[in-house]
Formats: structure tokens, sequence, C-alpha cells
């Protein structure tokens, strides 16, 4: 089937809040036709009921004042309650489902059945995510393009008031992300550089997928900050915590020791990358300059620039000056009684019960659980030490199990205690050696 439009017919994977807002942002002239699939059970259900109801449209609504203009409605084409009746006319496979569950979304996908689909766009992976998904694709290996984002580029939800899945809010836009590609000289790179420019976002390519997957503000800061034991007890606090998510002790988990915390598994993880031939980043300057900037009367740019080869105490007061500038919004102008907005006060998420009456741990930290896991593995097989990660999974495991023990195991779902993280490490490290061998066998020819 030749493609119509840049991405061809594309099919989301995950109707959650971030998969509307795609499915919406490419319905743009970036897709001939759209869908939406998602794993059978009762969000699908209520999902695929409201979408009859409506005729197919799902919308979003954008709440950031320089990029309102691109709330939208969208028309499904198709909608699939599971994956067995998907057809093989989709072109486009885009994963909006955590990173630790894209294994299990190929596998059921059956793409070597597929032979219309030419690439899968990884949203929100992990680093690692785009050599497990290559080995996952078995005889398609070579046929298929995959292609990660360093991040998810928007902050979305659905909106409780409205009481539907068929409208994504969307809190947050980035103004960059890094986006690499399996295939050497992709096109479908360009075309999604033009996607970004649209929408207002810079997209930088990247020479391998793991260079754009190391750029998450995410994996360095969310294990130091949200899995201590801090955090951790207000997570797991089944009463409505009023602490938040970027303050300073005691309204928040940012302390000196927090903070080390993240220098040492910056450096941890940039060992681990190293070995991959990706270049580990001046973390300060990507906190400033990629995410969000303070004032330069608290952070000069000498500063800035010369992070990497400070002294590690250095790094840390460089890191706390950046956390406490933050606290109201830098940028801000004061109110009639000189008062900033506050930019720090995110309030924590909390365990809760689904629909089936299951405890829920919160995306923050769970996922960020599972990436330092497998980065830990990875870290292991390599025989990079990775002290500082081990500590900090331990903090999630003890309290997990604590309360697994209080709820009793039978009140959470199978996939909470189901971890492949060894295994997927190890085809990580296969592939790896595959490649470096690859490497040295092309250095021999020429």
């Amino acid at each position: 089937m030749q493609e119509t439009s840049a991405l061809g017919n594309v099919l989301i994977v995950g109707g959650g809040p971030a998969g509307i807002h795609v499915a919406v942002d490419l319905s743009k002239g970036w897709s001939h036709r759209i869908g939406v699939a998602n794993r059978k059970g009762i969000h699908a259900e209520r999902l695929q009921t409201e979408l009859e109801e409506h005729e197919f449209h799902v919308s979003t609504e954008v709440l950031v004042e320089r990029a309102r203009h691109l709330s939208a409605t969208a028309r499904l084409d198709r909608f699939y309650a599971g994956f067995d009746t998907i057809e093989d006319d989709w072109q486009t496979i885009v994963l909006c489902v955590p990173c630790h569950s894209y294994v299990d979304a190929i596998r059921e996908l059956k793409l070597d059945y597929r032979l219309e689909v030419k690439r899968i766009i990884l949203i929100s992976p992990g680093i690692g995510s785009n050599m497990l998904v290559q080995e996952n694709l078995d005889a398609a290996r070579d046929r298929i393009e995959v292609i990660s984002f360093s991040t998810y580029y928007a902050a979305t939800k659905f909106d409780p008031a409205a009481a539907t899945l068929l409208k994504s809010i969307v809190k947050g836009l980035k103004s960059k992300i890094y986006m690499g590609s399996s295939h050497a000289n992709s096109r479908t790179l360009f075309h999604l550089q033009d996607f970004f420019a649209s929408l207002g976002i810079e997209a930088e390519q990247t020479p391998h997928p793991i260079g754009a997957e190391s750029r998450s503000i995410t994996t360095y800061v969310h294990p130091p900050f949200f899995m201590d034991s801090f955090s951790l007890n207000e997570i797991f606090r089944q009463t409505r915590s009023t602490k938040s998510m970027y303050k300073l002790y005691p309204e928040g988990p940012i302390t000196p020791a927090t903070i080390h915390s993240m220098v040492r598994l910056w450096k941890e993880i940039s060992g681990v990358l190293e070995k991959f031939e990706a270049e580990p980043m001046n973390l300060l300057k990507f906190m400033n300059d990629d995410n969000y900037p303070v004032q330069e009367q608290s952070l000069s740019r000498s500063d800035i620039e010369g992070f990497v080869q400070f002294d590690e105490l250095h790094q840390e007061y460089l890191l706390y000056i950046r956390y406490a500038s933050l606290l109201i919004d830098p940028f801000s102008s004061p109110g009639e009684q000189g008062q900033y907005r506050s930019f720090a006060a995110v309030p924590y998420q909390q365990v809760s019960l689904d629909q089936e009456g299951k405890w829920v741990i919160p995306r923050v930290p769970y996922e960020d659980y599972r990436k330092l896991k497998l980065l830990y593995h990875i870290g292991q097989a390599l025989q990079i030490p990775m002290p500082q990660a081990k500590t900090l999974m331990q903090n999630f495991e003890h309290q997990l199990r604590a309360f697994m023990k209080q709820q009793g195991a039978d009140a959470f779902r199978s996939e909470l205690v189901q971890d492949d993280t060894l295994e997927e490490a190890k085809i990580i490290i296969r592939k790896l050696q595959t490649q470096n061998l690859k490497s040295r066998e092309d250095v021999f020819k020429s």
C-alpha cells in the first residue's frame, strides 16, 4: 500500500490521555487514517462505548498559553479493544504505553504477519528500549524501523470534571525533544521534525536511539527524589499528602542528601552510556537549557557550562541552587502583594484503588523503578558498579513489600510483581555485543 501522508495509516497503541493527544496531533495532516488500540479490559470497554456514542470523535484542550491554538478535535477511523482483530493496513505504529510494557505489546501485535508496518515510534522509552523492541521483532527486525523519542513531548491527563475518556487535557508541552532511529539516514526523522515544528517544539536528531533515550530528565531526577523514604512515605500514605514533589525539606524531598544521590546516579548512568558509545550529558546544562531555566543571577553561564569539570560537592551545590531557584517561577511577575507564582507545589500522586478494587502504584515512581532496575542489570553485566541505583531500588522494594504485606497479595494485579528486567538486560547486552562485533568487522574490511 502506498503511503499518502508522512506516516501513512497510523495506529496508536494505548488509549490513555497521551494516546488520545497523539492521535489528535497526528490527525492534522501527518497521517492518512488513524486508529487506536487498547488491551482488553474495563478501560477499553468504556472507551469503545463512548466512541460509539460520539461517532468516534476525540479532542484535546491545550492549557499552555503559547499553544492554545493547538486544541483540536479529530475523528478516529478505527478502535480496537484488544489486538486480535487488527488488520494489516497500518504503516506506522506509535506505542503510547509505559516502556516496561513495550515487549508485551510487540509480541501481541504479531508483527511478523503485518507486512504493511514500516516503522514503530516509541513515545516515552527508557534507555535500551529501542534495542529491546528491535530484538523482539524477530523476522521483521530488518524490515521495520524503530524510532525513539527522548520523552513524551507533553504532559496530559483526562479531565476529571468532564468524566469522559475522549478528551485529553494538555497541561504542558516540551520546548525540545531528541529522537533517534534504528535505521541510518532515516527519512521519517525529517518528517517528524516538521511535525514537531508545527507544534512549536524543536526536535534534534541523535546518531543512535540510545542518545535520544538518555535525554529524559526523569531518568536522573525521579529516582533520587521519589524513591527516598520521605517521598515513599507520602506516596504509600492512604491519607491525603500535604507535601510537594519539588519543594525543599520539610515541605518536600529536596535535601543535600537527595541532591548527592542525584549526582551519584547521574555518574553511574553516564558510565553505562559510555559503554554504548553514547555521549553522557552535562546534567545542569540539560536541566537549564532543555527543560526549565533559572535567572542568570542564580546560575551563571560559566557555572552551567563548566558543571561536568567541577568536583562533586560543587556540582551538588549548583543543583541545590537550581531547585531552590525554582520554588517560584523565576520568570513570572510578582502580584499586588509581591508574591511570585509558585512553581514547585506539585502534589504527590498516591496509591489508589482502580475500578476493579486493585491497588494502583503511581506511575511516579513505579515506572522509574522499572527503568532503573533494567539499567542496573545492564550495569552489572557491563561490570559497572551502581551502588546508588541499588540503594534507591531497595528503598522502593522495601516500601512496596511492606504495603503489599499490609493489604494482602490478592489486592494487587499480577503484573505488579512480574519482573522481566534481568532477561531484558541480557537481550540488550547481546544486541550491544553484536553491534560491537559488526563495527569491528566493518573496520577490518575498510
